[in-house]
């Protein structure tokens, strides 16, 4: 009996090692880029993992976003051969927990994940029948950490100018203003609602006020709330200090994972923007909108 519980345990401990024998996970890819894991090259794919022994090869214009195996994040733009040991050697030493969120973007973004929710087409009714559809997610996960949202809307079918219009939780008005663009972006550190916990959003077209949007909820979370993300966050705020698009995809799944989707559309919009050539994060922030019933 001895025997076979030790057989047991090895098998177990075998498999758990196998299973963590890599070195980097490929988060984001553009390019013709290339692996040699034997003795020859094929297409580098997004979600691939790498071993120590593998060698990558970029081409020009090309870009990549790895994560170690101990959770650091890297950004890889120059083309050449890159040799995945040295690349480990210069993440360097210590731990993060990175690869929980990691492992978190590529399992929602996963083929089975896509198919899962393309079968799911049609069972969710939000009971929309506005003109302006707002790219904000449904009341009960309106909460908000920081302090900046987005809320974007398809400017092609509804024409601005366009008025929004914020009001408090009794209704009375807080703002309105104009704009021409299909985008704002709110300061919720801004005076006018600094004292606020609670702001509900209404878009409509100037020219025609029939034509409006849902009104969304737009709430900031409890302290305690506020404590207990700010203790997740600090494990790995050293990791994702750096203004790069990899680390605001990784930020992105940090806060979708904790249901902060506000959050979490700040973040795409941020890598967008820090690498709007590199389709892997609008295809990310896509999947996002989608599994989410926003888009």
């Amino acid at each position: 009996m001895k025997t076979t519980n030790f057989t047991f345990l090895l098998v177990l401990l075998t498999s758990v090692a196998f299973s963590q024998d890599y070195a980097f996970k490929v988060l984001a890819n553009k390019g013709n880029n290339e692996v040699k894991a034997g003795a020859s090259w094929a297409p580098l794919k997004t979600g691939a993992t790498l071993r120590s022994g593998d060698e990558l090869k970029l081409s020009e214009n090309a870009y990549l976003g790895l994560v170690h195996v101990k959770g650091k994040p890297l950004e890889l733009k120059l083309a050449g051969v890159y040799k995945v040991a040295e690349l480990a050697a210069q993440v360097g030493s210590g731990t993060s927990v990175l690869n929980k969120y990691t492992d978190f973007i590529l399992s929602s973004n996963s083929a089975e994940a896509k198919k899962n929710r393309l079968s799911a087409t049609g069972a969710v009714d939000r009971g929309e029948n506005y003109a302006i559809k707002l790219i904000l997610p449904e009341n009960q996960s309106s909460g908000i950490y920081n302090n900046i949202a987005i809320i974007n809307w398809d400017g092609s079918k509804v024409a601005g100018p366009y008025t929004v219009t914020l009001r408090n939780m009794f209704d009375d008005e807080l703002t309105k203003f104009e704009t021409a663009e299909s985008t704002v972006r709110l300061d919720l550190a801004d005076p006018k609602y600094v004292k606020e916990n609670a702001i509900l959003i209404e878009v409509k077209s100037k020219a025609d006020p029939k034509l409006i949007s849902k009104q969304h909820l737009i709430k900031k979370i409890s302290p305690a709330e506020q404590a207990g993300v700010k203790k997740s966050l600090t494990e790995i705020s050293a990791d994702v200090s750096e203004a790069t698009a990899l680390n605001k995809l990784l930020l992105a799944g940090f806060y979708e994972e904790k249901n902060l989707l506000i959050d979490a559309i700040v973040a795409y919009e941020e890598a967008i923007k820090l690498a709007p050539d590199v389709p892997s994060f609008k295809e990310a922030y896509d999947e996002f909108l989608l599994r989410h019933g926003m888009k």
